[in-house]
């Protein structure tokens, strides 16, 4: 038997392969994540060269649904026909979107190609979770999870200010255009260094039920997402596409629940670990973007800060994130058990959105930089036990799914939680507004928040009235989270520990030169 050593070249080769598969996973992630807020900045500038300011909304819209639509089909379409192949056309299917978006002419083009940018970035999200439980067990895992939650947390703070900068000095189009090079990387990363047996069992895919899960999805999040702003909730618009959405979901279930190879098999939720997973992702997400998207907003308006420095500030959020979300890696690797770091981050998150609620015009930036801290900490301490959960008890054939799933509800969380807390926000802007100069229409509240500067050009009295405005839409909203974040506790508190497995049930992928180390170590 050889003896082990630590100059061992076949272990030099797997750590340094394990290590650039992880990098590129974690790049791939970042892509996807930050593409859902990188534009956010640059949309003033992209309405003067394009035009289409009645349609500069879509340009978000377009990416947020097709990426949530995609997540659970390209998890499912993994398990038929292997993680590797999946992973290259994600990746491909978003660069083509990114150069598509960067050479766009029209406001229409651009949105056609943010929405085929969001199809990709789906399947890299429901990819990258999956191919990290395909090559390692759950209880190695754990020590990895935390870097890809802070990555998937931290792209909601970097994406304004990556944004801005490009903006400030190159272009609106690098906004894009910067995916190239990064994508091409890990492409080529993946290909050389990722190894996937290919699927022997060919099975056919859920085309139906992936249609329905669209249609029904799309329809709920643009009732959400326009109702009380752009439509009032009662009008026939809305209504029809809350009735049509929840009709459509209906019928998906019940097809699902007679396809040979659902697309989201419902038998998933039969395990109570998934059931309460998937929950926890989408409040605790919901309450992660609310705190992303309104907190840079209240920063600009009311402490009229300027983008990048408003996004700087949101720093103490996202470092709270990657030191909750690694803190924890080492003891649960030790120990195989989870449970009580959900428990004790999502309690510690409530206290951070309570301090959050007592938002108001005099609330000093230390105050604040406090909450915000706090509240990443909590989340980032809880968040990584979801996906680890799930993936430890999903059975071998729903890993895909099952993962994905996870990142589904994630997401749909996070954009029904903005399209919702949006509405709160306006509403109480509006009524605000309302209360101030009564019978007149001081501000259009979709200028409001796509331009703070104008916001801050207003004469003294016409800028108190929206800065209070603004500052009780913002605290409103972390007073609705509450109960929101407070019901992700309750979440934790049952969620049933179960040890962490040591071992693959069955090894569908590996990185080269770990077999080869692992040989040596025997």
């Amino acid at each position: 038997m050889r003896r082990r050593r630590n100059d061992d070249p076949s272990r030099v080769t797997s750590k340094r392969s394990l290590w650039l598969v992880m990098s590129a996973l974690m790049t791939c992630l970042l892509l996807s994540a930050l593409d859902q807020t990188i534009v956010s900045t640059a949309l003033p500038t992209i309405v003067g060269d394009l035009g289409g300011l009645d349609h500069i909304s879509w340009v978000v819209t377009a990416y947020l649904l097709s990426s949530t639509v995609s997540v659970p089909l390209f998890g499912k379409i993994s398990d038929l026909y292997g993680r590797k192949p999946m992973l290259q056309i994600t990746i491909v299917v978003f660069l083509v979107g990114s150069v598509c978006a960067g050479l766009a002419q029209n406001m229409l083009q651009l949105i056609l190609a943010r929405g085929l940018q969001g199809v990709g970035g789906g399947g890299i999200l429901a990819m990258t979770f999956t191919v990290l439980g395909d090559i390692m067990s759950p209880r190695e895992r754990s020590r990895y999870t935390g870097f890809f939650t802070a990555v998937f947390a931290s792209a909601s703070v970097i994406g304004p200010l990556v944004g801005g900068f490009f903006v400030d000095n190159l272009s609106w189009r690098w906004v894009f255009y910067v995916n190239l090079p990064l994508g091409v990387l890990c492409m080529f990363v993946v290909g050389r260094y990722l190894l996937v047996p290919a699927p022997t069992e060919r099975r056919t895919i859920d085309l139906v039920g992936a249609a329905l899960l669209t249609i029904g999805v799309t329809s709920l999040l643009l009732a959400a997402a326009w109702g009380g702003q752009d439509h009032a909730w009662g009008s026939p618009l809305i209504l029809m596409l809350i009735a049509g959405g929840a009709t459509v979901i209906v019928v998906f279930i019940l097809f699902e629940r007679r396809h040979p190879e659902p697309i989201l098999p419902l038998r998933m939720f039969r395990d109570r670990v998934f059931t309460v997973c998937v929950a926890m992702a989408a409040l605790l997400s919901a309450v992660l973007f609310a705190a992303a998207t309104f907190l840079p907003l209240y920063l600009q308006v009311v402490k009229e800060a300027s983008a990048t420095s408003s996004g700087l500030l949101l720093v103490p959020m996202m470092a709270g994130v990657v030191v909750g979300s690694n803190a924890c890696a080492p003891i649960i690797s030790r120990t195989g058990r989870y449970k009580i770091f959900p428990v004790i981050g999502v309690a510690v998150a409530i206290v951070g959105i309570a301090l959050l609620t007592r938002i108001d015009v005099d609330t000093s930036r230390a105050t604040i930089s406090v909450g915000m801290g706090i509240l990443g900490l909590g989340i980032g301490t809880g968040m990584p036990i979801v996906t680890l959960a799930v993936q430890n008890t999903a059975a071998p054939e729903d890993m895909g799914a099952a993962t994905s799933g996870v990142n589904f509800f994630r997401s749909l969380g996070g954009a029904f939680g903005v399209a919702v807390f949006g509405t709160i926000m306006s509403t109480r802007l509006t009524s605000t507004l309302d209360e101030r100069f009564p019978g007149t229409n001081l501000i259009d509240n979709d200028e409001l928040l796509s331009s703070p500067e104008r916001i801050r050009a207003l004469p003294v009295e016409q800028f108190d009235a929206v800065a209070d405005g603004v500052a009780s839409g913002v605290s409103t909203v972390f007073v609705v989270a509450l109960p929101l974040i407070v019901l992700a506790w309750v979440l934790a508190i049952v969620l049933e520990d179960v040890p962490l497995r040591g071992e693959f049930d069955v090894r569908a992928s590996m990185v080269e030169g770990l077999e080869e180390a692992d040989a040596h170590a025997q």
